[in-house]
């Protein structure tokens, strides 16, 4: 058997960090895909069991090949829970660094093994790690690493969804959002779970952080132009990690609680206010000029868009324009991640000489979500088809 799971990316249109404390996130899936397609490895059916993970355009091992057994991989996922149980308990700069530490050394290999060992674990196959299947896994992506797209959440959703079906177990929606978040927790400590609904539903949806911890999400109605004037520009890499951005903002609100939570409330208003422009038909520019540019003034009043940054923003809306950091930003550095930008003119974006250091992303807002675009016996094709069958409650 063989199966495959697409999954989009997705990119924050308004809500970063004030969706970590109640606050509604606007959130669009983007026209950018990781797969993972899940085949039955050669081996024994009765030696213990084992996985390769193929990389082909990465150099993880030799040839972009990593092995492991499900015995380490289980050893290695329960690690990697523990020190996240450390971090949820006393969550600070110390207990991050030990949850963080495998990231760095593993590199995607840790998030594979942490989506195995959780999708696994959900299905009670945890304890008998000798009765578990030879599997290869491929992965392939468009999804930039460490810009704001999602594509931890993408390959978390991904192998779980595809792990799930391939061992023909039940893939509802709310399953798969919640294994995939333990998977995003083992790699960012307090992730707000949107990422995963965005990229699993698809579309443009807002999302909102329960106080049990659980995410509430429905789909955003879309009647304006505005996704087609907006344009996704690439500042660089931020230098600090989606975890360790978080963290910094929960330590500036411990210090300053009334000023941080006035940000976020003025974030949330704002996220109201361009809900209402979706579902608006045409533009309002001034409107929407107005709101990207006071959601940046809060992004940056969080300490999340460094000095470079900023510069290139004044120099946006120097032009008539308005621009906004898409996801956790940086602390440090010169790069932020992605840029939205609008101007009531778009065309104009591309002329300004200024940018010619951003990557421009030509991508597609408010795509289908997460799919099985294969899953017969090797070999077959099968039509995509939805993970889940409904739309977001």
């Amino acid at each position: 058997m063989t199966t495959t799971v697409s999954v989009p990316g997705k990119l924050i249109l308004l809500g970063e960090h004030a969706a970590v404390y109640g606050r509604p996130a606007l959130v669009a899936a983007v026209g950018l895909r990781l797969r993972v397609t899940m085949t039955i490895g050669p081996g024994s059916a009765t030696a213990p069991g084992r996985l390769r993970f193929h990389f082909p355009e990465a150099s993880a091992g030799e040839g972009g090949v990593a092995g492991v057994s499900w015995s380490g991989l289980l050893d290695h996922a329960r690690h990697a829970r523990e020190a996240w149980e450390a971090y949820d308990r006393a969550p600070g700069p110390g207990t991050f660094a030990a949850l963080a530490e495998p990231v760095r050394l593993l590199g995607p290999v840790h998030l594979l093994q942490v989506a195995l060992g959780e999708a696994a674990r959900e299905l009670g196959e945890d304890g008998d790690p000798d009765a578990l299947p030879n599997l290869d896994l491929t992965v392939t992506s468009d999804i930039p690493e460490g810009s704001g797209f999602g594509s931890s959440a993408a390959a978390a959703v991904a192998v779980v969804a595809a792990y799930l079906a391939h061992r023909g177990a039940d893939a509802d929606p709310r399953r798969l959002h919640r294994v995939s978040l333990e998977v995003e927790r083992r790699l960012h400590g307090s992730p707000s779970g949107v990422d995963n609904a965005t990229v699993l539903h698809g579309g443009v949806l807002e999302a909102r952080r329960l106080p049990s911890g659980e995410v509430s999400f429905q789909g955003v109605p879309v009647a304006s132009s505005l996704l087609g004037s907006l344009r996704v520009l690439g500042t660089g890499r931020p230098a600090e990690g989606t975890g360790a951005v978080v963290a910094a903002v929960r330590a500036l609100r411990d210090r300053e609680p009334a000023r941080v939570e006035a940000v976020f409330d003025r974030l949330a208003e704002l996220a109201g206010r361009l809900r209402e422009e979706l579902g608006r038909p045409g533009e309002r520019p001034e409107e929407v000029l107005e709101i990207i540019r006071g959601a940046e003034a809060g992004l940056e009043a969080l300490g999340v868009v460094p000095e470079p940054v900023r510069g290139l923003v004044r120099r946006i809306e120097a032009e008539g324009g308005a621009a906004k950091v898409s996801g956790a930003g940086a602390l440090t550095g010169p790069g932020a991640g992605n840029l939205l930008v609008y101007h009531p003119e778009p065309e104009r974006i591309a002329e300004w000489g200024f940018l010619a250091g951003c990557e421009r992303y030509a991508v597609e807002l408010g795509v289908p979500g997460a799919r099985v675009e294969r899953g017969r016996e090797a070999g077959e094709a099968g039509s995509p088809e939805p993970v889940r069958p409904g739309a977001p409650a």
